[in-house]
């Protein structure tokens, strides 16, 4: 995806959460004078793959999901997502983190060579101003929700778990599979649930632009509406 197809569900999400755009793009550069360019071909393992895409819900931690996960030829992790595989012996291939819940782990996978996506966005500058520097260059995607500028770069998304399927996506992933995922989550705060259901949302523009099918949406993509999509209702 490209910026200009992801502009117009970024402004939804903006006006929808009062979100100051310039903040955006000033975390955007910050990153952008930290960060180096990403060899984007790392990411081709992604192309034609059966891609996991591991969210940290508390569900993460179930048999299920985690044989789920291990079973997928790929598995993308979402921040916190990432310890509970490691922990059950489940290989994480990429991280998507913001840096604010396991910034330790991204340091660790990066110095491993395993690829992090690192997201900067308007209220989390002091956290990329600590981490992306502690981040081993070559391992590390830096990435924004704004346009992007020189190495920060832009493949949709919002949340960390969202962002992580459009990432898939975008590198060619034959099928994504969600692990770990709770849009109803009782222990989340009223901001949280906001950002769940906007997940929800774009995920459900994803499948429709995949056409595919993604079960964690069953039950509720009925509900869920597309206020950027022209033909949407």
């Amino acid at each position: 995806m490209n910026f200009a197809e992801w502009e117009p569900a970024y402004e939804a999400v903006l006006d929808d959460f009062g979100f100051d755009r310039t903040a955006d793009e000033r975390a955007r550069d910050v990153a952008a004078d930290l960060a180096s360019p990403f060899a984007l071909g790392k990411l081709d393992f992604l192309a034609d793959a059966t891609v996991a895409v591991a969210g940290a819900g508390p569900g993460l931690a179930e048999p299920a999901a985690l044989d789920r996960a291990r079973a997928a030829d790929a598995v993308v992790a979402a921040s916190s997502a990432a310890d509970v595989l490691r922990e059950d012996g489940v290989a994480v291939d990429l991280l998507v983190t913001d840096l604010d819940g396991n910034p330790e782990t991204a340091r660790e996978l990066a110095e491993s060579g395993v690829p992090v996506a690192a997201h900067a966005h308007g209220d989390n500058v002091p956290a990329v101003r600590e981490w992306l520097p502690r981040l081993a260059d070559e391992w590390t995607l830096a990435t924004t929700q704004a346009e992007p500028n020189g190495p920060v770069r832009n493949f949709g998304g919002f949340t960390d778990g969202d962002r992580a399927a459009f990432l898939a996506d975008h590198f060619g992933a034959g099928e994504l599979r969600f692990v770990g995922w709770d849009f109803d989550d009782p222990d989340v705060g009223p901001m949280k649930a906001r950002k769940l259901t906007w997940a929800a949302r774009l995920l459900h523009w994803l499948e429709r632009r995949r056409g595919e099918v993604f079960d964690v949406l069953d039950g509720r993509r009925e509900s869920l509406s597309l206020p950027w999509v022209a033909d949407d209702g």
